[in-house]
């Protein structure tokens, strides 16, 4: 790995950019880290030049990459954040001491745990970059892991599939999330990764091309009429996924019929749409199998369009049509959102709700335990999206009920609600909504306070608070002390 590189590929990304503020970093680190070797024996400064190429790739800013480059200095070498502050900039030196603030994570029992992640959720609310460092760290270390000892291996390989790959998935960066999934897998579960990289790589390889193959010879001619430019490719299940598939559906290799798929990219929205229309024209598609991410992206800005259709012979093949942009965004996540963002010369201060969220319930709870278990519960948790009878899109954790969607709606519109309209079904107002129900709420006018029952079943912080708030402000409530018979719980 060469500065040169580094340089050449955020140039491919920003060719209206200047790039030298990269080499000045790279001299300044290369002399600090003089006479430092990695377990390799590579010179140490080849780790920072990896990691900045990791992240020109996700097409993260300048001054994020530049940061790339210096993560190590302060906490191995001489210099200081300081020098790097007056050499660099604010900007870049705050990145930095992110990183070193953040320290070394380590899987080390279960309270160990809890305080990293509670680390980890406090950088990303600081400035979620400084995470997009972390990550392209942590897989250039998993890369070379060849050269630690056995035992050193599993911890590292441990940690990086405990803490590491989820946050990767939550942020929206799956390319970092698979490969540093699929690197644990290979040294958490040796045997049972080879036997499958076996499977997958040489006994079906040339089944699975052919079958690529026929698709595309199906499918091009049409496009190419229809004049919509398009790239085809197909992207493989990552192997850990497999392996976790046969595991949670109890089922052999040769039994996951969604092994891959075939992504079609095109130039804009109403090609997604076209494109979509010609597959079905060709093969039938599968019931329920059609999912419209574009018209309801998923939390973390995932766009897409997947339909699974009865292909050759039969056989189940899913299709995912998006556009550069959206298939950018896919891969990198938050970091090519951002990098398109400032292309269109968008405002990219605007950082995701979840982040917002992640400071008010650290104002909320001091103890580790708890915060992470909030945090766990309330940002975390897998995201659906509902919508209003005007098409308005609401965002909710997963297993949340109508009255958590009456709150995110408004305060008053929870605390009056006394039924819920589900795809236009009457319905309990504890029924768990699920991706893309169109819910609407039935109020009564005269109804103030809301039903202290409702803390039972609610899933969002925000429904609880409302709830718990204008329960005590219940006349009821007030006067039931002096009711006989009625006890205070």
């Amino acid at each position: 790995m060469t500065i040169d590189r580094v340089i050449k590929k955020f140039i491919d990304n920003n060719p209206t950019s200047d790039p030298e503020i990269l080499r000045l970093a790279y001299d300044f680190a290369a002399e600090a880290h003089r006479g430092q070797f990695r377990k390799s024996g590579e010179p140490y400064i080849i780790h920072p030049l990896y990691v900045a190429y990791l992240l020109a790739e996700m097409k993260a800013d300048l001054a994020t990459i530049t940061a790339g480059i210096l993560h190590d200095v302060p906490e191995d070498t001489e210099r200081t954040l300081e020098d790097l502050k007056k050499e660099f900039g604010t900007e870049v030196a705050n990145l930095v001491k992110g990183i070193t603030k953040l320290g070394k994570i380590k899987y080390r029992g279960l309270e160990r745990y809890r305080e990293n992640l509670k680390k980890m959720f406090l950088a990303m609310a600081m400035d979620v970059r400084v995470i997009f460092i972390k990550f392209c760290d942590r897989l250039h270390n998993m890369r070379t892991l060849d050269y630690l000892p056995e035992e050193k291996q599993q911890r590292i390989a441990k940690e990086t599939l405990e803490i590491y790959a989820p946050i990767a998935g939550i942020l929206g960066i799956w390319r970092l999330k698979w490969q540093l999934e699929d690197l644990c897998f290979k040294y958490l579960y040796p045997e049972e990764y080879h036997k499958l990289e076996y499977e997958y790589e040489v006994e079906q390889k040339a089944e699975r091309n052919d079958f690529f193959n026929t698709i595309k010879k199906n499918i091009t001619p049409i496009l190419k009429d229809q004049k919509i430019q398009n790239e085809i490719e197909v992207r493989f299940k990552h192997l850990y996924s497999i392996y976790q598939k046969m595991k949670s559906k109890d089922r052999r290799f040769d039994e996951i019929y969604d092994v891959f798929a075939l992504r079609i990219i095109v130039q804009d929205v109403n090609d997604c749409y076209k494109v979509l229309g010609i597959i079905h024209t060709i093969w039938k598609p599968r019931p329920n199998r059609f999912k419209d991410y574009i018209a309801v992206p998923k939390p973390n800005g995932y766009r897409s369009l997947h339909t699974t259709v009865f292909g050759p012979e039969g056989k189940p093949v899913e299709f995912q049509i998006r556009t550069k942009e959206m298939h950018e965004e896919s891969i990198y996540g938050l970091a090519a959102h951002w990098h398109y963002k400032a292309k269109r010369q968008e405002s990219t201060d605007h950082q995701p709700a979840w982040i917002k969220e992640i400071i008010d319930i650290q104002k909320e709870f001091s103890n580790t335990n708890d915060f992470v278990h909030k945090i766990q519960l309330d940002v975390f948790h897998n995201r659906i999206f509902v919508l209003s009878p005007k098409g308005d899109a609401i965002e909710l954790p997963e297993g949340a009920t109508t009255i958590d969607y009456a709150y995110a709606i408004h305060t008053k519109v929870g605390n009056s609600a006394v039924r819920a309209i589900v795809n236009e079904k009457i319905c309990r107002l504890d029924q768990e909504l699920k991706n893309s129900d169109v819910v609407e709420i039935i109020t009564e006018k005269n109804k103030i306070h809301p039903n202290k029952d409702w803390l039972k079943f609610v899933k969002t912080k925000r429904a609880r608070d409302a709830i718990k708030q204008h329960a005590k402000k219940s006349p009821f409530e007030s006067i039931k002390k002096y009711i006989p018979g009625i006890r205070n719980k």
